[in-house]
């Protein structure tokens, strides 16, 4: 029975979600599917932040290296939790000004609001800046012409970024908006790095991306299939499939 009505509850609300988008019978049941994920995700968060204090108090007990950003990672939930659920300065809404929390916690000028909007945007501002020193590292490894296919990706790369920078005016915007062999359609503008970057983006990188998005599309249906479908019971706590 503990892997029989996780199936069913499952399989039952993934196939009324399917018909929502087909079958207009169905589209309350969805809303009523949708209210309880709603409550269920609330239980989940509340198991990932004991989660969280369990982890990190482990780590800060036992003295473990790098338990100081443990501390802190405590110090900035409890902080955030406190003043988001307090809704420190936040105003009343204009429509229940009686009623002192009835502002968004999101408000703009209040605590919680500054807390996202002043340390956690520039924090993983500071987070995507450090990605990208990795990523050239990485791409220097890469980008090496060991091959044919190495030199093609080598060359679109630095056209590319060439391209996305001001260094493609300065090399190639100098080149003259003629024809090339009179009126042929091509002209030696073609040629410039910022147009030759713009068609690379446009006519190669939008369908590969659309192809790759494709292909996630199928990869996501035919797992879902495989979770509704109790082939894929991994969620139930087993890796082994039926």
């Amino acid at each position: 029975m503990k892997r029989t009505i996780p199936l069913l509850i499952s399989a039952i609300t993934g196939f009324v979600l399917i018909g929502t988008a087909f079958i207009p019978r169905f589209v309350d049941w969805g809303n009523i599917a949708m209210a309880w994920f709603n409550l269920l995700a609330a239980f989940a968060f509340i198991l990932g932040g004991g989660n969280l204090l369990k982890m990190q108090l482990q780590k800060i007990s036992a003295q473990q290296p790098g338990w100081g950003y443990s501390a802190v990672t405590l110090i900035a939930f409890f902080i955030t939790l406190f003043v988001g659920l307090a809704k420190v300065g936040v105003h009343p809404n204009i429509n229940f000004p009686e009623f002192t929390w009835s502002g968004d916690y999101l408000q703009e000028d209040g605590a919680f609001w500054w807390l996202f909007e002043y340390i956690f945007t520039p924090l993983s501002a500071t987070m995507f800046a450090l990605l990208a020193f990795y990523i050239s590292s990485a791409a220097f490894r890469a980008f090496r012409a060991k091959n044919t296919e190495a030199t093609i990706l080598l060359i679109i790369a630095v056209i590319i970024l060439l391209g996305r920078t001001y260094a493609s005016v300065w090399l190639t915007g100098w080149f003259p908006d003629e024809f090339i062999l009179g009126e042929s359609g091509i002209k030696y503008s073609d040629f410039k790095l910022q147009n030759l970057s713009e068609i690379i983006m446009e006519d190669f990188m939008t369908p590969g991306m659309r192809a790759i998005k494709i292909g996630i599309a199928l990869g996501v249906a035919s797992t879902s299939l495989k979770v509704l479908l109790g082939v894929d019971r991994s969620y139930l706590g087993s890796d082994q499939e039926a």
